[in-house]
């Protein structure tokens, strides 16, 4: 988890650094501090402009270590933390992994589909941990799982309507998020269910890696695009 939250905050660093001309600095406090579009969409924004227009697939990973300033990180990254350690103790760490990133693709997937034309952020896949922990609190019931549930039920809650409250908010990209996490978390099985097994460990790594390619992908034909400018 730890891992995760340093790498999100390095692609925001990275952002910033990719063109410091145009960082802006708004009283705006949700627009604090944030990199302009066109280096988001170097480095791998998705939507239906990157999707449809360029074909560039593997934004689907790579942005959801992006975001569109301090505070989104900083929403997102307090989010991961709380909700990581969780998702971690009751699924295993390599199945934590696997639900945060399958529902980060799936949420951006279904915005895609919605018609959402630019999107960037770690909210689909940290959602996808709120589904899975709606899940376990609903499946394993007792006085332990209600509170669960209940708990993170309210996180959703409050998810959605500042989704509708805020413009700007990919509402689709949480909602897929959601439910891919639950989804997803009915599929693996939590600890209590299933121990966490090689297959786990080995899936896990391989998308570790392919998301360090991307990442490092995006990172390098950033930069070469820059210095061909």
């Amino acid at each position: 988890m730890r891992a995760l939250i340093a790498v999100n905050i390095c692609m925001y660093v990275v952002s910033l650094l990719s063109n410091l001309n145009a960082i802006q600095v708004s009283a705006n406090p949700l627009a604090f501090l944030s990199p302009d579009n066109d280096s988001l969409l170097l480095l791998g924004a998705t939507g239906t402009i990157p999707l449809d227009n360029f074909h560039r697939w593997w934004t689907l990973v790579a942005a959801n270590y992006l975001h569109g300033g301090i505070l989104h990180l900083v929403f997102n990254m307090m989010a991961l933390r709380q909700l990581g350690p969780l998702i971690a103790q009751e699924y295993g760490v390599s199945r934590m992994f696997i639900l945060y990133t399958v529902a980060g693709i799936i949420g951006f997937v279904v915005s895609y589909w919605a018609g959402i034309r630019f999107t960037i952020g770690a909210s689909a896949a940290v959602c996808g941990l709120i589904g899975a922990a709606l899940y376990f609190g609903k499946s394993r019931g007792g006085a332990y799982g209600q509170t669960i549930y209940r708990q993170v039920g309210s996180w959703a809650v409050s998810i959605f309507l500042f989704g509708f409250l805020v413009p700007g908010i990919n509402n689709w990209g949480h909602g897929g998020g959601m439910a891919a996490g639950a989804l997803f978390g009915f599929l693996l099985r939590y600890q209590e269910q299933t121990r966490e097994q090689l297959w786990h460990v080995v899936v896990a790594n391989i998308g570790k890696l392919l998301t360090i390619l991307i990442l490092a992908w995006a990172i390098l034909t950033s930069v070469l695009y820059r210095f061909s400018g």
